[in-house]
């Protein structure tokens, strides 16, 4: 009797240690974003539009901006942008173009994830307009141009030089598919 009782115990508290971590795994998220906030690191972007003070362009140097697009495991979406790179005067407004395309014969939602490298210039590069701000719903076959328009702070350290811009595109529509109504919409078109 004892034994059944250990065991059931056992089973009990394994299965509490699944749900637990389960539940870890959906706040790693969450957390991640408050630790990159809090310290200023990896390179994350403010998630809303620039709201500073417009600064005067700073015609006396240039900086090298890149642009990076790659796309999470799972993601078939051929995206990335207009261009690779551009030279630009801090203060200048700019804007760069990426292109998104669904190959596949459903509706897709996704987000795009942005960082900047190296992480100290991250506080510089300011994003007024940007697709990163929502998800992005495709139809199957569908392609949309999207642009991000920013500003680099002249306030930027003069030995940052060169800036790159990346994108992590991820595959949402599953955790968007019940609010978004995914369904009725492939069956409009």
């Amino acid at each position: 009797m004892s034994e059944g009782i250990s065991t059931k115990r056992l089973v009990s508290r394994l299965a509490l240690l699944v749900v637990g971590m389960f539940g870890f795994g959906f706040l790693l998220v969450p957390i991640y974003d408050v630790m990159c906030d809090a310290f200023g690191i990896n390179g994350k972007t403010r998630g809303t539009a620039y709201e500073g003070t417009v600064s005067a362009i700073d015609e006396t140097r240039s900086v090298r901006v890149q642009f990076v697009s790659t796309n999470a495991e799972g993601m078939n979406w051929s995206f990335g942008p207009a261009a690779n790179q551009l030279v630009m005067h801090p203060g200048e407004t700019r804007e760069m173009i990426f292109t998104a395309y669904n190959p596949t014969d459903k509706p897709m939602v996704a987000q795009a994830i942005p960082s900047v490298s190296p992480s100290k210039a991250a506080a510089y590069f300011h994003k007024t307009e940007c697709f990163c701000f929502t998800q992005q719903v495709l139809q199957p076959g569908e392609r949309v141009e999207m642009p991000v328009r920013f500003i680099v702070d002249a306030a930027l350290p003069g030995e940052v030089q060169r800036l790159t811009l990346a994108y992590t595109l991820f595959d949402v529509t599953e955790r968007m598919a019940a609010s978004l109504d995914l369904a009725s919409m492939q069956h409009s078109n």
